[in-house]
């Protein structure tokens, strides 16, 4: 044994190794996710502008629509998690049924309710009279996938609380190169323009669904687990991701202020917003993955009444989350002069970028952090008080964000508003930690 394995505590290493096995698959899976947009965006940029323009218009909504029912994805996670520290697998998958049939039910109600709504929603979004036809033919297509969709985030979770991301990582390269190869054939080769990209996503989704349910189903059989539905389960899987699902709005409610502040102080600032916004979102990608580690690892050390384990395993996923931070934001410095030519040649969108961007870098360790205590608090089952700490976060830094136009600042006045959103999140979180009211240890919560 060397010096610096000696000098680690056992307990630390074990933390670390199950950390790295969690995260690194989950943040290969979520890189695959966004990357199903940017194939379609790829392909259907050569038919011509007004395509573009419409999946652009239709894609906002449906990452929108799906993204809002994240929760079936944290929720299944933190109760199957539960359930097999506990050693009840059988249970485990059993709840885990209980969220794709959820999600199963949801996605059918979008479906209804967007198949009518398709040209009213373009509208709103503010699509041209050139692009609203493309985006409603792929809005309307594409919807058909959202059950699919929503089933993929359901099974993710309970393979997630299963200890399982790999399987995951697996499912999304193979849904990812499906999804290019069934654009390229049926919007090209079969002459289908847009509506074959929506066609070539919609398979694509079905098929990465098929993927996870063979996996489950085969885990039920294994564990003699049953796949009917069950009517209280399924509402009590509802009742679980009810709270997340209020968190989610608010953090959606967030971005979408700071969008809206950004298009009211001019062409230019809201240019170097977006950009700024996909540096952003990336980096959330890295510090998720340590979140999604968190909420299966949370949870199955919980539901095998194991407190100690479970603080020992958040401190030790604070320090990740900080490190990552850390690293996060000096890269994102160093690395800023071979990024930024890649989004923008123009020099008035470069100087109103860079010292928002610093302000992004600094506030990295704090997001690190977050990230982590949330992914924490989701295992444990406290959805309801994430819930209130988001509200609050949002009436914190609605008002501030909203002032900055009248009160004359920029987009980096902006992005420190970002910053004390972050901040505001980190107390919050935090306080919650050191109470110790979320350690309610059990098979459920």
């Amino acid at each position: 044994m060397t010096k610096a394995s000696a000098a680690q505590p056992p307990s630390r290493r074990r933390h670390d190794r199950e950390i790295i096995a969690l995260a690194v698959p989950a943040f290969g899976a979520l890189v695959a996710e966004p990357l199903f947009v940017i194939v379609d965006s790829a392909i259907i940029g050569h038919l011509g502008t007004p395509q573009l323009a419409g999946l652009g218009v239709a894609a906002a909504l449906l990452t929108t629509a799906v993204s809002i029912f994240v929760f079936l994805a944290y929720a299944t996670t933190a109760a199957v998690a539960r359930r097999v520290g506990a050693g009840d697998l059988a249970s485990a998958i059993r709840q885990g049924m209980d969220g794709i049939w959820l999600a199963l039910l949801i996605g059918a109600v979008v479906v209804a309710a967007t198949l009518p709504l398709a040209p009213w929603l373009v509208e709103v979004f503010g699509a041209s009279d050139t692009a609203a036809p493309y985006a409603i033919t792929y809005l309307r297509i594409s919807s058909f996938g959202i059950p699919a969709m929503l089933v993929v985030l359901a099974a993710t979770g309970v393979l997630r609380g299963l200890q399982d991301t790999r399987t995951p990582l697996y499912v999304a390269i193979g849904g990812f190169a499906a999804n290019g190869a069934l654009n390229a054939v049926l919007v090209y080769g079969a002459g289908l323009g847009i509506a074959g990209s929506a066609w070539g996503t919609v398979i694509a989704q079905a098929g990465m669904a098929i993927a996870y349910l063979i996996v489950v189903v085969r885990g039920a059989r294994r564990h003699g687990a049953s796949l009917r539905p069950d009517v209280a389960g399924i509402r009590a899987s509802a009742q679980a991701g009810a709270p997340l699902l209020i968190r989610t709005l608010s953090l959606r409610a967030v971005l979408m202020i700071a969008t809206a502040v950004a298009a009211r102080l001019g062409d230019t600032d809201i240019a170097a917003h977006q950009i700024i916004l996909s540096l952003w979102s990336l980096a959330a990608f890295a510090l998720d993955a340590i979140a999604i580690a968190g909420q299966a690892i949370i949870g199955r050390y919980l539901g095998a009444d194991d407190a100690k384990g479970a603080r020992e395993a958040c401190r030790r996923m604070v320090q990740w989350g900080i490190a990552s931070g850390v690293v996060l934001g000096l890269l994102i410095v160093l690395a800023r002069p071979l990024f930024i030519p890649l989004f923008t040649a123009d020099a008035s969108v470069r100087d109103t970028l860079l010292p928002a961007l610093l302000v992004v870098a600094l506030s990295q360790p704090v997001a690190g952090v977050v990230f982590v205590l949330d992914g924490v608090l989701m295992g444990a089952g406290d959805g309801r008080y994430l819930a209130w700490a988001m509200i609050l976060t949002l009436a914190v830094f609605a008002p501030v964000a909203l002032l900055i136009p009248s009160l004359g600042g920029g987009l980096t006045a902006l992005w420190w508003a970002m910053a004390l959103m972050m901040v505001v999140r980190l107390l919050t979180l935090w306080l919650r930690m050191r109470s110790g009211r979320w350690i309610v240890t059990g098979a459920s919560r």
